[in-house]
């Protein structure tokens, strides 16, 4: 938008708002003055004063303030971004008007709509948030309790009552707590957003008494969150304080409620929540449904949460049948004594039926907020298989309390054995993390949050009330608290597995890493951080290790003087890797390489590097140092070099674009070649791996590849026999046939596929062929059976 000048037109005055305005119009002249006229006469507003000073502007509208004194109009450059202010004298007949504060006003029906229909995704949360209301107000009337024992009166129970009525379709929240007043309904509940246990907490911090309340709310719009299941809304209050009962109601879409002295039910002390459901949540006045709800949300709250529902109790009955039996026997044996028969007393048996009863839900402990050194073994095992449906006792667990500048608390577990569906949970939410806030339970969605994606098999649940949740207690918010929670949480995981791995017996980190072996090497992938630590609890076969796994640092502890780097070889199995060439001098020289066996594992050793300042290396790559050589060795290579130059040259010529080059090796001793790859290429069982990738990138595929560089066992009998025949004929058919078959040999020995699987099957019967003796141009007879040379009969043969 350019920048123009525009010229003010008039300044005027708003009686009723008691404000002044300065009105600019893009119009220059009398026009611009009309312009401005005719839309303050239609806006209400009365002319104050005409001025005419000129203004950059890019808008063309602009207000000003008019002080007592002066008003000031606002010279701006936009060229060069600087104000600079300009001031006119004001009229003299201008009222100042005084500086005044306003308050931010509302549409309540909005905002209750808003609270119910876009606050909660999961309506389900209603009776966590009714529950913790609950829990809150058993807290207020224990910790006043404390100082008056008299405010429990004649109702010591500190319970909470959930009771469903399907014909009536309402649900009843009851508990003992301490009440609500009339002006605290009013501020409370009458009020959104103001949160009476907010409030009482300030009242004790007020008094510095000392205190262990464990309340829970703290935004004071929980409550109204039973609109998101009912659409009328009871409430039934007594509080020590106030003689009279109270009765809240309001409903769904109202604007308003109604408080007025209640003559039902009397409560002698606490508060009654009934929720009139809406037709669409029959579902909730199931008690099972209700049962699984505070199972879910409200199982470690600190009081007894009793659902009214049907539960089994045994019941001694008569037998009939079974006394009947009893009295026969007993009568047919009287007769054969020839006596009277005696009394046969009535046979019992135990049934079960259903009889309806208050059940208490939430028998399960947090065993997180207790000493660790007064939780057995059992316990913990217990609590594990109790709360994430396991079978098996866990590996380890670890017991904390974090305290500081953020406090929370928990128990985490390595669990006995893998998911079945591990392999789908590296790409989707584990559930694994329960995080509860004061024993209350918020969400198993944070694991993401809270874990790196590598460790989401450790299982555990986490306690604190700092955690920067949303109102609706459903997103965490990224903080730093977040992040200390979650370095917090690695390194406790650390620990656990740490202690595992050094246990004598090693059948448990054995299924370990059976189980979570994969996790960790995603960990090396994914959290540079920490890949050095991660790599401490690696385990892999070698040529040295027979049928157990090693460590890294067991392998470095075993390492010759003179061996500088860590050597790997990554093939499809572990008998694929014993069989490669590539070992063969490795083998020799006594050096101990690591096999790689999973897809996974290149990629882990690639991404890690090196491990305790030893470079990894890999054996089927360029420029393998075997130790430091002597002067007497370099020389001697050299001299072999060049004495087989002439062979190289050739089998480079023969194969030209397949191989980048051919050179003498230092890692063959018995097979005549291999194929390496370039040192930052894919090897060759990456290339085999990304090629099997159904959405891989064909462009990248290639870009990646590893150049070929063909390596030759100068001391093979084969390698020889060339040299011998291209001395004599630097073109002989036969070497070139030799060179084109140990190159296919060498593709499949290394790793490779076969480019030409057909051609490759074609030099391997023409040499069979030539093996047998035969002409390569022999065909069979028309027939199609091979035609018999006449046999020539020696008279004197003997044996004719």
């Amino acid at each position: 938008m350019s920048v123009r000048a525009v010229r003010i037109a008039a300044t005027y005055r708003c009686e009723s708002m008691r404000t002044t305005t300065t009105i600019a119009t893009g119009m220059r002249g009398n026009s611009a003055a009309r312009g401005c006229q005719d839309a303050v006469a239609k806006s209400g507003w009365k002319r104050l004063e005409t001025g005419g000073t000129t203004l950059r502007k890019i808008s063309t509208a602009a207000t000003r303030m008019v002080h007592p004194c002066k008003w000031q109009a606002t010279q701006v450059n936009y060229a060069s971004k600087q104000r600079r202010p300009r001031t006119f004298a004001a009229s003299s007949t201008t009222d100042a008007p005084a500086e005044e504060t306003f308050e931010y006003q509302t549409e309540t029906n909005r905002l209750m709509d808003l609270i119910v229909n876009s606050l909660y995704s999961n309506r389900d949360v209603f009776l966590r948030e009714l529950v913790s209301n609950a829990s809150d107000a058993l807290d207020k009337v224990r910790f006043l309790a404390l100082s008056d024992s008299s405010q429990l009166g004649d109702r010591p129970d500190l319970e909470i009552k959930i009771q469903a009525n399907k014909d009536s379709n309402t649900i009843v929240i009851e508990d003992s707590g301490v009440g609500m007043t009339k002006s605290d309904l009013m501020d409370s509940l009458g009020t959104i957003a103001r949160s009476g246990t907010a409030k009482f907490m300030e009242k004790i911090k007020e008094s510095q008494e000392t205190h262990d309340a464990n309340l829970i709310g703290q935004f004071g719009v929980g409550f109204y969150s039973a609109f998101l299941v009912a659409d009328k809304v009871t409430v039934q209050t007594k509080n020590n304080a106030d003689s009279t009962q109270w009765i809240w109601q309001s409903s769904m879409g109202s604007t308003s409620y109604s408080v007025k002295p209640d003559d039902g039910e009397p409560i002698k002390r606490g508060t009654r929540i009934t929720l009139h459901l809406k037709e669409d949540a029959e579902e909730f006045c199931d008690p099972a449904k209700l049962q699984s709800l505070v199972k879910t949300y409200s199982e470690f709250i600190n009081f007894p949460i009793k659902v009214w529902g049907e539960k089994t109790v045994p019941k001694e009955v008569v037998d009939v049948e079974a006394t009947e039996k009893a009295r026969e026997e007993a009568k047919k044996k009287a007769e054969e004594e020839g006596k009277e028969p005696e009394e046969v007393k009535e046979v019992m048996k135990t049934e079960y039926e259903n009889v309806p009863d208050w059940i208490v839900q939430n028998e399960n402990k947090p065993i997180w907020i207790r000493n660790p050194k007064e939780v057995s073994k059992e316990e913990y095992n217990g609590f594990f298989k109790t709360t994430f449906r396991e079978f098996l006792d866990p590996l380890a667990q670890n017991h904390f309390n974090v305290e500081g500048t953020i406090e929370f608390r928990g128990i985490l577990y390595v669990p006995g054995m893998a998911p079945f569906d591990s392999q789908q949970n590296f790409s989707g939410k584990s559930n694994n993390i329960k995080l509860y806030v004061k024993r209350v339970f918020i969400s198993d969605e944070f694991d993401t949050d809270l874990m790196p994606r590598y460790l989401n098999f450790i299982k555990g649940v986490i306690d604190s009330s700092d955690l920067p949740l949303n109102v609706s207690r459903e997103i965490l918010q990224e903080s730093r608290i977040t992040r200390i929670m979650r370095k917090q949480l690695i390194k406790r995981s650390f620990d656990m597995i740490k202690e595992i791995s050094k246990r004598e017996d090693k059948s448990d980190y054995n299924t370990f890493w059976e189980s979570f072996g994969k996790n960790i090497k995603l960990g090396i992938i994914e959290d540079s951080d920490n890949k050095a630590e991660l790599a401490k609890f690696l385990r892999f076969y070698t040529t040295k290790s027979g049928d157990e796994t090693t460590s890294l640092d067991d392998y470095i502890s075993r390492m010759k003087a003179e061996q500088k780097d860590i050597f790997y070889l990554a093939a499809d199995n572990k008998e694929a890797a014993e069989n490669a060439p590539f070992l063969e001098q490795l083998r020799k020289k006594d050096f101990e390489v690591i096999y790689l066996t999973e897809p996974i594992d290149e990629v882990a050793f690639t991404n890690l590097g090196e491990y305790q300042e030893k470079k990894l290396a890999d054996v089927s790559k360029e420029d393998l140092a075997l130790g430091e050589e002597t002067e007497e060795e370099k020389q001697k290579e050299e001299k072999v070099a060049e004495e087989f130059k002439d062979v190289t040259d050739f089998m480079a010529g023969v194969l030209g674009g397949k191989v980048e080059k051919v050179v003498i090796s230092k890692r063959l001793s018995d097979s005549p070649a291999i194929l390496v790859t370039s040192k930052f290429g894919w090897s060759a069982n990456m290339e085999k791996i990304m090629k099997a990738q159904a959405m891989g990138d064909s462009n990248a595929m290639e870009y990646m590849k590893g150049r070929k560089i063909m390596e030759i066992n100068a001391d093979s009998p084969i390698i020889k026999d060339i040299k011998s025949r291209i001395a004599d004929n630097k073109n002989d058919p036969q070497a070139t046939e030799v060179v084109s078959l140990m190159y296919d040999t060498a593709l499949l020995t290394s790793g490779f596929p076969v480019e030409n699987p057909r051609d490759f099957a074609k030099k391997i019967y023409d040499t069979m062929t030539f093996a047998a003796g035969l002409s390569s141009d022999a065909r069979p007879s028309e027939s199609g059976i091979p035609a018999v040379e006449p046999e020539v009969v020696d008279p004197e043969d003997p044996w004719k």
